[in-house]
């Protein structure tokens, strides 16, 4: 069996410290192998080699250079910023380190990249990494990891096969931020419905009174949003607590509840006049797994077997420019936004 060796770009808590952290995932696989580590901050350097045995480097260009790794995991914050910084430090700010860097190293001649979420801080920058991942052959996975749960995979099968008849719409419940959280649930509902093409996009930005100002927001802002799916479907968030998701159909609906640890089913009874009853069905239990396993195995598996990623970089660009389009909704009044959206350069700060 091949080892594709893995290198990681910051060493924070989804570089090594997280249980869903690469450097676990890596130690838990037996296809891939840690190679080494960059960080600027030399605490986290030396935390690392001693954690993992492996050697680091302050530039991460170096490291690339030294190593020729086969996969490179980058897992600063969206900006390159330290946390717990939530604002832009000034009004010309615009770093996009998930961007900047994805090309990089994309140009360095990585072929299998994992990129933390979200992927750009404009939609500009989102196409720029489409475009180097496209022209290099680039196999893509993002830190939107919901699609890799096996709980979320097992509603999707189900959905695709009919148990609930034809889908009408789907809600995700959650209050969230637009970048922090909604790409996350953006992601989730397109993963859930068969990653569609999103035809347009609208919302707005919590408190409604949010300015935006120069084109750009300066916090990641709180939002809820409605899309419009290619096939003329409405799909929404509504703000509550928790995070989940449901998927209504014709025949029944499926819900995942408590972040995707239990799925639950209903479907229709009776003889198909009046309003029907919905009454609990049963669902198979799902055995958890480490997301990010099965996100970096998948990219192995994408690069050997000549296919795309699950949640590839075309995706993820789709779901990124739905995120900012409800952004440019909102600063349009809360009108719908078609897609491809026409201003591509506004730009939301977040960690």
């Amino acid at each position: 069996m091949k080892k594709y060796t893995v290198a990681v770009i910051g060493l924070g808590r989804m570089g090594s410290f997280l249980d869903m952290s690469i450097a676990n995932a890596v130690a838990a696989s037996e296809r891939l192998e840690l190679a080494a580590g960059a960080d600027l901050l030399e605490e986290r350097r030396g935390m690392f080699t001693e954690a993992w045995g492996v050697p680091t480097y302050e530039s991460y260009a170096e490291m690339i250079d030294r190593h020729s790794p086969d996969v490179a995991a980058i897992c600063t914050t969206a900006t390159g910023l330290q946390k717990p910084g939530r604002e832009a430090p000034s009004k010309d700010f615009v770093g996009d380190s998930h961007a900047d860097d994805a090309i990089a190293v994309i140009e360095a001649g990585v072929r299998m990249l994992f990129v933390e979420k979200a992927m750009s801080c404009s939609i500009a920058k989102a196409d720029a990494v489409l475009e180097a991942c496209n022209r290099r052959g680039v196999k893509y996975g993002s830190g939107l990891l919901r699609r890799h749960n096996p709980a979320y995979k097992a509603a999707r099968k189900a959905i695709e096969a009919g148990e609930i008849g034809e889908v009408k719409t789907a809600v995700h419940y959650g209050a969230s931020s637009l970048m922090h959280g909604h790409i996350h649930s953006i992601d989730t509902i397109s993963y859930l419905l068969g990653d569609p093409k999103i035809a347009a996009a609208r919302g707005d930005l919590i408190p409604r009174g949010t300015r935006i100002e120069g084109n750009r927001i300066e916090s990641d802002p709180q939002a809820v949003y409605q899309l419009e799916l290619e096939d003329g479907m409405m799909v929404s968030s509504v703000p509550g607590v928790g995070f989940e998701f449901e998927v209504i159909g014709g025949g029944g609906m499926i819900r995942t509840m408590d972040n995707g640890a239990n799925v639950a089913m209903r479907k229709a009874s009776g003889d198909g006049e009046g309003r029907p009853e919905m009454l609990p069905a049963p669902f198979p239990s799902v055995e958890p797994a480490n997301n990010t396993l099965v996100c970096l195995e998948d990219l192995v598996d994408a690069h050997e077997q000549g296919r795309d990623a699950h949640g590839d970089i075309a995706v993820t660009h789709r779901v990124t420019e739905a995120c900012i389009a409800v952004a440019e909704s909102h600063r349009q009044g809360g009108a719908w936004v078609d897609l491809p959206a026409a201003n591509r350069d506004m730009y939301i700060f977040h960690v």
